[in-house]
C-alpha cells in the first residue's frame, strides 16, 4: 500500500505555459541587457541554478559568479508571479484535479519534488490552487541535483509525518527521465507520466516502473 506520493511540478502537476522562460528573459534582459530564450539552452527536468548556470555560460558568454546567479535567480523570481497571472497557456494536467483530494481523502501523505526554487514552486501551484494539496516539498533551492533534493523531500515528509517513510510505499511522479533517476536514487519507486516532453516508451526506458499517459490511466493508488 502506497503511503507517500512525491509529485514533479513542470510537466507532471501543471504547465505555466511558458511562463518560466518568460521571467528568466525578462530577467536576463533587465539585469544583463541580453535576450535568454532559455528553451533553447535548457531541457526539461532541469533545476533553477543549474538554468541560471547554462544562460550566463550560454546566452552572456561567461560564467556567473555565485553572487551574479543568486541576483538572475532574484530576478527571475520578481517576473515570474506576473508571467504566471498573464499566460494563456497555463492549465493544470489530465486528472490532477480529482486524484489529489481522493488520495488525501485516502490517508496519503503528499508532496512535490521539483527543480524550482521553492518561492517558485508556490508561485506556480497557486494558479491552479493546488499548494494546499502538499505538506512538504524538496526543492531547486535544496540542491541543484535532483537526487539530493529528492532525498530532502523525504526527510521533510518524516518530520511532517513523525514518522519513518517505508521506501517501498513511497512514490514519485515525474515526466522526465531525469525525475525517474532521481526517485531511484532516493530509493524508492517512480510513475513516469507522459504528460510533458517524453512519451511513455521513453519513460518506460528510463526505468519508470509505471509508465502510463496521464495520471487517469492506471496510476497505482
Amino acid at each position: 500500500m502506497i503511503k507517500a506520493v512525491l509529485f514533479d511540478i513542470d510537466g507532471t502537476l501543471l504547465v505555466t505555459g511558458g511562463a518560466g522562460a518568460v521571467a528568466w528573459q525578462r530577467a536576463f534582459l533587465e539585469l544583463w541587457d541580453v535576450e535568454a530564450d532559455i528553451e533553447e539552452h535548457t531541457h526539461a527536468g532541469m533545476t533553477d541554478p543549474e538554468i541560471a548556470e547554462i544562460v550566463f555560460r550560454e546566452v552572456v558568454g561567461r560564467e556567473g559568479s555565485g553572487p551574479e546567479r543568486a541576483e538572475a535567480i532574484a530576478g527571475y523570481l520578481s517576473h515570474l508571479q506576473q508571467a504566471v497571472e498573464e499566460s494563456e497557456g497555463y492549465r493544470v494536467m489530465p486528472g490532477i484535479g480529482e486524484l489529489l483530494p481522493r488520495l488525501v481523502d485516502e490517508g496519503v501523505l503528499l508532496g512535490v519534488v521539483t527543480g524550482n526554487i521553492e518561492a517558485a514552486a508556490h508561485i506556480k501551484l497557486a494558479r491552479g490552487d493546488l499548494n494546499r494539496f502538499f505538506a512538504f516539498g524538496g526543492y531547486g533551492s535544496d540542491s541543484r541535483d535532483r537526487t539530493e533534493l529528492t532525498k530532502k523531500a523525504l526527510e521533510r515528509g518524516e518530520q511532517v509525518s513523525g514518522r519513518p517513510l517505508d521506501r517501498d510505499q513511497t512514490i514519485a511522479v515525474g515526466d522526465t527521465p531525469r525525475d525517474v533517476k532521481a526517485g531511484h536514487g532516493a530509493g524508492i519507486h517512480v510513475v513516469g507520466v507522459a504528460t510533458g516532453s517524453y512519451g511513455a516508451e521513453e519513460l518506460e526506458e528510463a526505468g519508470a516502473d509505471w509508465a502510463i499517459e496521464t495520471v487517469k490511466d492506471g496510476f497505482p493508488v
